[in-house]
């Protein structure tokens, strides 16, 4: 039995498995790895543009940012890698997926379960009455009314994308949840992500020292490979994911 057709088995055995995903999974959605050559911190500055303190002192600045990345995310697609979770999620292996990721894709393809752990570049919040608004609504209106950048409808302050900025914590029922996932697992696939961004990085960690099963699913070796991961998968995960997919269909 090879590694693909043991973390196969180990999924189909599992009573929970989750999953932990990061921006590698959508990298082959058209989504560059921010931190990657040609990402977006190449271009800009993550510590004048991506900081609360920078929304905060030049919310302009900032959303001339956010509208370049708006446009990467609005125009990505899911792919195999994405479908494949979901469809792990029909099939009752997967229970639930905690992502690093903002682009929404995971709810796109079809999944149900989503703890999203640096928010949603889809939504939008007040800083000040903390109302949350839909970002492609919010958007049209305020094109629509030319102004620039959106501002909320309640009291007129910018609006911010609800997603995690340098500065700011975790939101506490996300990492609640994520925490409460790893600690229930039995396996951990963990896809497109070298984990080493605290504190999603400690997610495989806790689920290992309770006894899960950690599954590695990336192009590259990571700091997972030797010294977390039971079995380690390498190769892009829109490839990999579906014949796991595959193989659980097999059985």
């Amino acid at each position: 039995m090879n590694d693909l057709e043991r973390a196969a088995e180990l999924l189909r055995r599992s009573k929970w498995a989750v999953a932990l995903t990061g921006a590698g999974i959508s990298v082959e959605s058209g989504i560059p790895d921010f931190r990657s050559p040609g990402g977006l911190w190449e271009k800009f500055d993550p510590m004048e543009y991506a900081t609360i303190d920078a929304f905060r002192g030049n919310p302009v600045k900032v959303w001339n940012m956010l509208i370049e990345m708006g446009d990467v995310v609005r125009q990505a697609r899911p792919n195999a890698g994405h479908f494949a979770l979901a469809e792990m999620e029909k099939l009752g292996v997967l229970k639930s997926i905690v992502t690093q990721n903002i682009d929404n894709m995971h709810q796109t393809a079809g999944s149900r379960r989503v703890i999203e752990f640096h928010g949603n570049v889809r939504k939008l919040v007040c800083l000040f009455c903390h109302r949350e608004f839909d970002a492609g609504a919010i958007e049209a209106d305020a094109a629509a009314a030319g102004e620039f950048p959106p501002r909320c409808p309640h009291d007129g302050h910018i609006l911010k994308p609800n997603v995690v900025f340098f500065g700011e914590t975790i939101p506490v029922k996300a990492s609640i949840e994520a925490n409460q996932e790893a600690e229930k697992c039995d396996v951990m696939l963990v896809a497109g992500t070298s984990a080493t961004v605290y504190p999603a990085s400690s997610l495989p960690l806790l689920a290992g020292e309770r006894g899960a099963t950690v599954i590695e699913v990336n192009l590259v070796e990571t700091g997972l490979t030797h010294y977390v991961a039971d079995i380690s998968l390498h190769g892009s995960t829109g490839e990999i994911l579906p014949r796991l997919v595959e193989l659980l269909k097999a059985a």
